[in-house]
């Protein structure tokens, strides 16, 4: 068995605002709640190669892996998928960007396709409620730092 989770938000903002700050990996330390850091390893044209490192967990663990990220502007999406998968067999990541509803901002969604290990800490239902429920905190907290760039 396989999960996948589709997490979406409007925002209000520009897109050119918007794609630039959730683009600039090496700001996503500020943006994210959960990033303690984020090293670029390589660049090869549009697609980056990095290692984010997250904020120590609430057992004291710190979970680490290496990425990679191929943006699409003129199509508006971002594809992604983990190097080093770590607990999961597999995590392939889509962004994309919409207009929003009547044009107000822009819609942004996450999906997220992936299958744990069978000797991870979690399985694929339990990981699935985990990737929902911080999905919904990070694009909130992007949501409402994107919103007061813009005001500015």
């Amino acid at each position: 068995m396989a999960g996948h989770t589709e997490n979406t938000i409007v925002i209000s903002a520009p897109f050119d605002l918007l794609w630039d700050v959730t683009n600039d990996l090496e700001r996503w330390p500020a943006l994210f709640t959960e990033y303690a850091s984020v090293e670029v390893l390589e660049r090869i044209g549009a697609t980056v190669r990095f290692r984010l490192t997250m904020h120590p967990d609430e057992q004291g663990r710190v979970w680490s892996w290496v990425s990679e990220r191929t943006p699409d502007r003129q199509r508006r999406e971002v594809r992604a998928h983990r190097v080093e998968p770590g607990p999961f067999e597999y995590m392939r990541i889509h962004w994309r960007y919409d207009d929003g509803n009547d044009g107000e901002g822009v819609r942004m969604t996450w999906i997220q396709d992936f299958a744990m290990r069978p000797d991870a800490p979690v399985n694929d239902a339990g990981m699935t409620q985990r990737i929902n429920t911080n999905s919904a905190i990070q694009m909130d907290v992007i949501r409402r730092r994107v919103e007061a760039l813009a005001a500015v």
